[in-house]
């Protein structure tokens, strides 16, 4: 059984700042944090324990939410007030991310799918299925997820929706830093020497200016991008300098062919982080493999969800149907 032992150095100097800036209240309703309807304790099979919430009835469809690199449950906050209504709306934090504890096992795609199995068998009854819902790493952690565990996706998975996500080459393809890979090369070092090295990212007018026109779009509003940013300033600086370095070097390649329930995928078009070109390659494997059942380009840049949640939460109530339906929509 592993010990949370006390943080030490950045994060320490960050820990009494984290919560807060998970927990701010916004004018825009959908921005702020509603309470959980469960707590649901999941405790890793290498003994780490994961902060997980369960909103919305105990009876409803479960929709389970896997949020990306330096996010938390709070991230999914437009989603969880749109949806906890009417389903069983199940979000985590991933390892080391939000509340949840780090352990000692390092950064990979297993680590990411027995984390993501491990929250399943927590969250769903013997024979209940859930749409699995991924944005950016959690969108990895899922095709991580089905390469590792082939067996387990019909079984727990009833529809898939990907968004703004990838499966390799994600520092050869950024293009978050003007001219890198637009003009010439990002070579992998300079992308773990900028988000690899575990330091406090700042707030601000100047920081928010530059998440709205390198990482959202140019008519991302106020709330928006503030919103995004506090959430990515909550992670703990080692856990988002590790993680980075860790997806410099991930390859799911191919994984994706593996969710064989329908499963849909949305890029955004002002995406620098991510491009659309890494949603493209994914939709196309799913299209061989028979499994893509939509794939759609929004006007955001990368935190879709949030630039157009009512878009996205539209294409996500779609996804709920085609589930309910057990069936495949159009694929585009």
């Amino acid at each position: 059984m592993l010990v949370k032992l006390p943080e030490a150095g950045v994060d320490a100097l960050t820990a009494p700042f984290r919560p807060g800036l998970r927990s701010r209240r916004y004018k825009t309703a959908s921005f702020n944090t509603p309470r959980p309807a469960e707590v649901i304790p999941v405790t890793t099979r290498d003994g780490v324990k994961l902060r997980v919430h369960a909103y919305g009835p105990a009876d409803g469809e479960v929709i389970v939410l896997a949020h990306g690199w330096s996010c938390a449950i709070e991230y999914w906050n437009p989603q969880i007030n749109a949806f906890s209504g009417e389903y069983r709306v199940i979000a985590f934090d991933q390892r080391g991310h939000g509340e949840s504890d780090c352990g000692t096992r390092p950064f990979s795609a297993d680590q990411l799918a027995d984390d993501f199995s491990d929250v399943l068998d927590a969250v769903l009854r013997p024979g209940q299925r859930a749409v699995l819902v991924g944005h950016s790493m959690g969108g990895m952690t899922i095709q991580a997820w089905a390469a590792k565990y082939p067996e387990q996706v019909q079984r727990r998975a009833s529809a898939v929706l990907l968004a703004t996500t990838a499966a390799r080459q994600i520092p050869t393809r950024a293009t978050v830093i003007p001219l890198l890979n637009n003009v010439v090369p990002g070579p992998e070092w300079l992308a773990v020497a900028l988000f690899g090295t575990p330091v406090p990212l700042p707030g601000g007018r100047a920081v928010n200016l530059v998440a709205k026109y390198r990482l959202a779009n140019p008519s991302a509003t106020r709330d928006q991008v503030a919103f995004g940013v506090s959430i990515v300033r909550s992670c703990r600086p080692s856990v988002r300098a590790a993680v980075a370095r860790g997806l410099v070097k991930l390859d799911l390649h191919g994984a994706a062919a593996n969710l064989t329930v329908p499963t849909t995928v949305l890029a955004g078009a002002y995406d620098r982080l991510l491009p659309e070109v890494h949603s493209r390659e994914i939709a196309d494997t799913l299209a061989e493999a028979g499994y893509l059942d939509r794939y759609a380009v929004l006007p955001t840049g990368h935190l879709v969800n949030i630039e157009a949640a009512h878009a996205f939460n539209i294409e996500l109530h779609r996804v709920v149907r085609v589930a309910r339906g057990g069936g495949m929509a159009t694929a585009v």
